[in-house]
């Protein structure tokens, strides 16, 4: 080993570095106390100059990743480096990530250099559905993507637009639990927002029992009964009908209690009929029409007079039953 390389080695061992790793530790405080108000839209953190001169010592690999660990909390999560302006001994970090680790102002964090695979898909769910009304959230998305420069499961990110911030949750991530999203095609895929609840379906109300239907079928009962063709027939001449129609019976009561009233108001209107036709001829006047043919008949009627028999009333047709004529007289 020569002289230059023990003195190398010498100068990594005096600052705890060993081969090409990066760990220090360093206090941590919001974006808010150096004025940048930009680190809150990506993951990039601001660390002291010094930082950078070790760094640049190393053989890392470039982009510089970094992984932040809080030992108190059993936190880790993944960042970029922005710049190196910081105080000596301090970092500043975006808020939103500082309470993804549960830290406070001024505690400490460890800073370890690292190396990510480029992600190939990452899963990510947002807290409210506010974020699925946004016109194009998918283009919103991509456009504060590349403020990030790598991804951690379990992590919540935040998302800012229309001066409203939306926070996302990363569920999964591929290839590792940790991916560099720096000049990759990686596929995103969303669940739903924790607030999501599925509409519920209407349910089909199922009859319980007979006892409903029943009950409808009971004031059924109770109603009238249409009954077509009820009524009793009448003759144009005036004359007494030779049968009596056949009145169909309901099944209803009251129709029951309805129908032996018809024939009385008949009854009624023909000897009221014939009444009047009798004073009428009894006054000398002449009254043409069935009413004198009813009175006719009406008085025909109480007069009653044995029936011959159908078979004198009913003339048979007999053939050749004609005289015999000759032509010569």
């Amino acid at each position: 080993m020569t002289p230059k390389n023990i003195k190398k080695m010498l100068f990594f061992d005096g600052y705890g570095y060993h081969g090409t790793s990066f760990e220090q530790i360093y206090r941590c405080y919001p974006a808010s106390f150096i004025e940048k108000p930009q680190i809150e839209s990506g993951d990039k953190i601001i660390m002291p100059p010094s930082a950078l001169d070790r760094l640049a010592s190393l053989h890392i690999d470039y982009p510089m990743l970094f992984e932040l660990r809080n030992d108190a909390a059993e936190r880790v999560s993944h960042c970029g480096v922005l710049e190196f302006i910081a105080e000596e001994g301090m970092i500043y970090m975006p808020y939103w990530m500082m309470e993804n680790m549960l830290l406070q102002e001024g505690d400490i964090v460890k800073v370890k250099n690292v190396t990510l695979p480029k992600g190939t898909y990452v899963k990510l769910q947002p807290h409210t559905k506010d974020f699925l009304d946004i016109s194009n959230p998918k283009a919103i998305l991509e456009t504060t993507l590349r403020n990030f420069s790598c991804l951690t499961t379990g992590d919540s990110i935040m998302v800012a637009y229309n001066n409203k911030k939306y926070y996302i949750d990363i569920i999964e991530t591929k290839p590792d639990n940790a991916i560099s999203i720096i000049e990759t095609d990686c596929e995103v895929d969303f669940a739903p927002p924790l607030d999501y609840k599925e509409p519920e379906k209407p349910v089909a109300p199922h009859p319980t029992g007979k006892a409903p239907v029943a009950a409808e079928d009971t004031p059924a009962e109770t109603e009238p009964k249409f009954n077509p063709f009820s009524g009793t027939g009448r003759r144009l001449d005036g004359k007494p009908l030779k049968y009596e129609p056949d009145v169909p019976v309901s099944s209803s009561s009251g129709s029951k209690d309805k129908k032996p009233d018809v024939p009385n108001v008949n009854s009624q209107s023909s000897t009221t009929s014939s009444s009047q036709s009798n004073a009428r001829q009894s006054q000398g006047k002449l009254v043409f029409g069935s009413n004198a043919n009813r009175s006719k008949e009406t008085g025909k009627a109480k007069e009653p007079k044995p029936e011959p028999p159908k078979e004198k009333e009913e003339s048979k047709f007999q053939a050749f039953t004609g005289k015999k004529y000759s032509l010569r007289g």
